[in-house]
């Protein structure tokens, strides 16, 4: 990197810290502080599209679509569930939002009791804590790498700054600067498919085995955990629960000004993510086609601990190796923004689940001594993300691997507990969070003995599971006409339910044309 990329990128990182302090000024509430104070729904939503799509997307879309053994387009099939699972929400959120919670488990304590609050938010602060350690661990091994700076001062650039703002401009500070970040990502990942789309088109017949985005297995042989079948429905239960009852993003929901503009964050979320991860898989197979042209690209990849080409460097390394001075630190701003635009988002949702589920209002008298104990909260929560990103190295990677399958065991119960307190208010605490675990061990037991079975079906055995307990004790039939009660009762407008209808008819139909074409 040259001394104008570094000029580039501190200029970018100064302007987030000075936005930061400017959107913060004015804040005296914990409720501004974490939900924005009024912001616009196509802000909110931008906010989680690049929340998602970040620098994970970023960096492992284009190594599986371009270079991953058994890889290719059938990324792509993760997208499918999202419209549905947008229009599921559609039905069930405007309850949660209607009760003006700041912490979204706060709502199973006002239709189900505290056990159900205190056990979701628990498991939430665990798993989201953990990850988001791994996420700084992972990050700043790519910028130490990429910048060449080493990994201590990569940590410290990079959660510097990102703390650093997230404390000083709340809600309102995260999801305006995602929203400066995504247009830096979107910039960056256009630049580089039309740079390289001569090289797609000379070398695209010689790419066509990776060209197939769709696989119809059951994901019930083993075969493969990535069949249609279970990324359609299992997927459509994991990102219901990830979009609707992960406080990391329903807090940008609930910061929606009213139901209106929460019905146009899901459509825009439903709709606007497909076409951001179908650039980043066309850019998988235009970074395929570049090492086709220049075998030695690969060769000149940072290598793993075991010695192998780093496949998740290959979008910086071509950044790195074919941009011009300036240019290039705007690809690394990219790089930087979709980093910080999913760390804080965790940390201010780590926050205000902390505050409001395990410190209630009585722990800080005033509202003033409250919203200045959310930017402490916040800022220990970053320094335990710094903290744990330290010991990750030593941990053994199948570890990390069970800890991202035990949160999947608990998705689908988790969801399942939202569903009883949405459609089921007033079901006894106990019998909540009994379900809650039987759907867990439901879950833990078909992963233990239906080793074949792919994992993603366990949205859907957890969740079905915890709401089958609930039914059978409380009385199936009279439980059933309540919930349906509740759902006929809800106004979804018919533009939002034929928009995502729609969405899913366009992209089944993108797939289904690009399989014609495999």
């Amino acid at each position: 990197m040259t001394a104008l990329d570094w000029w580039v990128i501190g200029a970018y990182l100064a302007a987030m810290l000075g936005l930061a302090l400017w959107l913060g000024r004015g804040q005296s509430t914990e409720r501004e502080y974490y939900l924005g104070g009024g912001l616009p729904a196509p802000a909110l939503a931008t906010s989680i599209l690049a929340t998602q799509c970040s620098t994970n997307s970023l960096l492992g879309a284009p190594a599986f679509v371009g270079f991953a053994a058994g890889g290719g387009l059938l990324w792509l099939q993760y997208e499918l569930a999202v419209p549905l699972a947008m229009l599921g929400l559609a039905f069930l959120f405007p309850a949660v939002h209607r009760s003006g919670v700041i912490s979204i488990y706060a709502f199973l304590e006002l239709r189900i009791g505290r056990g159900a609050r205190l056990t979701a938010s628990a498991s939430f602060l665990f798993f989201r804590g953990v990850a988001t350690g791994v996420t700084v661990y992972g990050v700043a091994s790519v910028l130490s790498l990429i910048t060449g700076i080493g990994y201590i001062p990569a940590v410290a650039l990079l959660m510097g700054v990102t703390v650093t703002y997230d404390v000083m401009g709340g809600m309102r500070a995260v999801v305006i600067s995602d929203v400066v970040q995504m247009a830096l990502l979107i910039a960056a990942v256009l630049a580089s498919l039309i740079w390289l789309a001569p090289d797609l088109w000379q070398h695209f017949d010689a790419l066509s085995v990776r060209r197939q985005p769709l696989v119809s297995d059951w994901g019930l042989s083993g075969r493969t955990d990535f069949g249609f079948w279970p990324m359609l429905f299992g997927g459509l239960f994991l990102y219901m629960a990830y979009y609707g009852c992960d406080q990391s993003q329903a807090q940008r929901l609930l910061a929606a000004r009213n139901e209106g503009d929460l019905h146009k964050i899901l459509v825009f979320n439903g709709l606007l993510r497909f076409p951001l991860v179908l650039a980043y898989c066309l850019l998988g197979l235009c970074l395929a086609a570049y090492a086709l042209k220049q075998p030695e690209f690969i060769d000149s990849l940072p290598s793993t601990a075991s010695g192998e080409p780093n496949l998740n460097m290959v979008f910086p390394a071509f950044v790195l190796r074919e941009f011009a001075p300036g240019l290039a630190g705007l690809a690394i701003v990219g790089l930087f923004a979709a980093a910080m635009s999913s760390i804080d988002s965790a940390l201010n949702s780590l926050s205000a689940s902390t505050l409001e589920d395990f410190m209630p209002a009585g722990f800080a008298e005033s509202e003033r001594r409250r919203f200045l104990t959310s930017k402490i909260v916040t800022l220990g929560w970053g320094l335990f993300a710094v903290a744990f990103s330290f010991g990750v190295e030593h941990i053994a990677s199948t570890l990390l691997e069970s800890i991202n399958k035990v949160s999947s065991l608990v998705n689908g119960p988790l969801l399942g507990l939202f569903m009883i307190a949405v459609l089921l208010p007033g079901t006894k605490s106990a019998l909540a969070v009994a379900a809650f675990t039987g759907g867990v061990v439901a879950n833990f037991a078909l992963w233990q003995l239906a080793t074949d079975v792919s994992w993603l079906w366990w949205n859907l055995c957890g969740c079905l599971s915890t709401l089958a307990m609930v039914l059978m004790v409380s009385g199936g039939k009279r439980s059933w006409m309540a919930a349906r009660d509740v759902l006929v009762a809800t106004s979804v407008p018919r533009s939002a339910r034929l928009s995502l209808a729609a969405g899913f008819v366009v992209m089944m139909s993108v797939l289904l044309i690009a399989q014609g074409y495999a």
